[in-house]
């Protein structure tokens, strides 16, 4: 099926697509030839070339024909599968060019990726150009700080505290080596403030939960802190009272990188608030939601990389959903690819209402931030009617407060849910480093909620 693509007639083909955008012939041939790659070259997907209808089909037919690929199925062909003719892994990894990656495996086992730096950096590079603030800021030798949990990325040592150049790589400080946020002490945070001032940094990637959890101590102790000239989320999702905090303390741009290890940078959020794709490293396919639970409009992202040498990847399914932008249009005058209105969130974060319709994180966090004096929150649904909340919150009246958020929750998911509500000193993340904001303690296969008219069907 597919999100992209020049619009058709209606009678091209019985699969017409909810949404089109016209793009480049410089795009169409960028999908045409990581599709021609990976089924004559990439082994992984030779079960996949009986099921291509052939060139005489448009390119969204074609893709819409084929199946989606999971972690599980990089991990079954990893790492010859995907290496396209001329291509040895054993000899990339000899000269540098390539290594292999270990993701932190939020949703479903760890994976481990080959991972072309070459390719990365200039992924990377394109997405500035989404966004005004990074095009001005990032040069690619800029110095960078990152605040993130040390299992996504930098160095882990939390028995013993690691000096300011043992945390340095290339342009890039890692502030913190903790995998535990739990751990952090108010000497750790002040070093981490110090440290902001002492490098300087220009861009500041963070972990949304990470950076609101250091701006609820700068707040709290009315410090002061180095305003670098942009921060860039990744790794979470930014919930409103994340934006909340980290806003309080930054009075700088704010913005949200969209990306996974296995594919790139996927989508930039501009100065205007809308994401916008990053057409020239990579193709979008959308997946639409059934009409009842959000579709056409919002729906799962399959992405397809270009021009990666050393790693072809088609139709991977990053596990989330996206909300395409209703107009199509921004007011940032870009025009290159899809537009979002925001990503909703993992299809692992869903929950479901008592009467069984798809809730997404973002329509959640849109609720529950009406909220005042709340630092963090996790929802678990235990069952078809059975919610728990937990709160970390300064308030101290906690009735009150109680009573707000069941009235809140019971309208999202019914009057009939049973909701319990507990309040909490700090959350901790998950195994995997990152917090799980919300999740169904029970099975929910995002393909049940899936348009069948937009999904890959066997023959």
């Amino acid at each position: 099926m597919l999100s992209s693509g020049k619009s058709r007639k209606k009678n091209d083909s019985p699969f017409q697509l909810p949404y089109s955008r016209v793009f480049s012939t410089e795009y169409e041939n960028n999908s045409l030839k990581s599709l021609e790659i990976a089924l004559n070259e990439a082994t992984a997907y030779q079960a996949w070339k009986t099921l291509d209808p052939g060139k005489e089909h448009s390119i969204d037919e074609r893709y819409l024909a084929l199946p989606t690929l999971t972690k599980k199925d990089i991990r079954e062909h990893f790492p010859q599968g995907f290496l396209p003719h001329g291509r040895d892994a054993s000899s990339g990894l000899a000269s540098g060019e390539i290594e292999f990656v270990k993701t932190s495996g939020t949703t479903g086992d760890s994976v481990t990726n080959i991972w072309n730096q070459r390719w990365w950096d200039a992924s990377e590079k394109a997405s500035w150009k989404l966004n005004s603030y990074a095009s001005k800021a990032a040069s690619g030798n800029h110095p960078e700080a990152i605040l993130a949990n040390p299992l996504n990325v930098g160095f882990v040592s939390d028995d013993v505290d690691l000096p300011m150049e043992k945390r340095r790589l290339s342009r890039f400080l890692y502030l913190n080596e903790k995998s535990n946020p739990l751990s952090w002490t108010p000497q750790h945070m002040d070093r981490m403030i110090k440290e902001l001032e002492i490098y300087k940094p220009v861009t500041l990637e963070a972990n949304p939960s990470l950076l609101a959890k250091l701006c609820r101590y700068i707040a709290m102790s009315k410090k002061k802190v180095f305003q670098p000239k942009l921060i860039l989320f990744t790794y979470e999702y930014p919930t409103r009272f994340h934006i909340q905090q980290i806003s309080h303390v930054f009075n700088i741009p704010l913005t949200s990188s969209y990306g996974t290890t296995e594919v790139g940078y996927i989508f930039m959020q501009c100065e205007k608030g809308k994401l916008h794709q990053n057409s020239e490293y990579c193709r979008v396919d959308l997946q639409p939601l059934k009409p009842e639970h959000g579709g056409p409009s919002i729906g799962r992202i399959l992405v397809t990389t270009f021009n990666n040498s050393w790693y072809t990847i088609l139709r991977f399914d990053v596990a989330d959903l996206a909300h395409l932008d209703e107009e199509g249009t921004c007011a940032c005058g870009r025009d290159s690819g899809l537009i979002l209105s925001a990503i909703e969130g993992r299809t692992a974060s869903v929950t479901l209402t008592c009467k069984g319709r798809l809730v997404t994180l973002r329509e959640l966090d849109d609720a529950i931030s009406v909220l005042d004096g709340i630092d963090e929150y996790q929802l678990r649904q235990v069952s078809r009617n059975e919610y728990q909340l937990q709160l970390a919150s300064q308030r101290t009246d906690k009735k009150t407060l109680k009573g707000e958020t069941k009235e809140i929750l019971s309208k999202l998911y019914g009057e009939e849910a049973k909701i319990s509500v507990a309040f909490k000193e700090a959350l901790a993340p998950s195994a995997s480093g990152k917090y799980v904001i919300s999740q169904a303690i029970f099975p929910i296969d995002i393909e049940d909620y899936l348009d069948h008219r937009f999904l890959h069907k066997e023959n």
